[in-house]
C-alpha cells in the first residue's frame, strides 16, 4: 500500500471514529443515570485517544485529519435514552464489522496494531452499551455503600463544570 492510499485508509477510519465520538458526546448529554453517564465519559475519553493516535499517524504521513461536529440527538422522552444506547451498541458492532477485514490486510504492522487496538476497545464500548441497556450499573466497578461513602443523588448534574451552575 503506497503512502497516499494509507493516508486515505487512515482518514476513512478516522472519519468514522470521529462521527461515533461526536454522537457519543451528544448522547451523553441525555444520559442522566450516574453510572451510565460515567461509562459514556470513559468511552469518549478513550475515543479521544484513538483519534489522537489516528491524527498523529495521518499527519506523519503528510495528510490532514478531518474535523467533525456534534450531531443533534433527542431522546424519545424524558430519561428515555435507552434506545439511543442500543443504537450506539449496534453502531459499535457495525464499525468493527466494517473495518476488521480491511485492517487485517494492512501490510504495515504499526498501523495494523494500532487499529486492532481501536477495534478491541470499540468492542469493549459495545459491551458497555449492552450492559447499560440491560440495566447493569456496575460498568466501571462497584461503589462502596457503607457509611461515609459519597452518594450520587438523583443522577448527573445538568452542568459539566460547577462554574456553569
Amino acid at each position: 500500500m503506497n503512502t497516499p492510499d494509507l493516508v486515505a485508509f487512515l482518514s476513512d477510519v478516522h472519519r468514522d471514529k470521529l462521527a461515533m465520538r461526536e454522537r457519543h458526546v451528544a448522547v451523553a448529554e441525555l444520559v442522566s443515570g450516574y453510572d451510565f453517564n460515567n461509562a459514556y465519559q470513559y468511552v469518549i475519553a478513550r475515543e479521544d485517544m484513538h483519534l489522537a493516535w489516528l491524527e498523529s499517524a495521518i499527519t506523519e504521513l503528510g495528510g490532514k485529519p478531518s474535523t467533525g461536529s456534534i450531531p443533534s440527538v433527542t431522546a424519545p422522552g424524558k430519561n428515555n435514552y435507552m434506545p439511543l444506547v442500543a443504537e450506539d451498541a449496534k453502531a459499535a458492532q457495525a464499525f468493527v464489522d466494517r473495518w476488521r477485514p480491511r485492517i487485517a490486510e494492512l501490510p504495515q504492522a504499526r498501523h495494523r496494531t494500532l487499529l486492532q487496538l481501536v477495534l478491541g476497545e470499540t468492542l469493549e464500548q459495545k459491551r458497555f452499551f449492552d450492559q447499560i441497556t440491560a440495566g447493569n450499573q456496575d460498568l466501571l466497578g462497584r461503589r462502596s455503600n457503607g457509611p461515609g461513602s459519597p452518594g450520587t443523588g438523583d443522577g448527573v448534574i445538568a452542568a459539566r463544570w460547577l462554574g456553569d451552575l
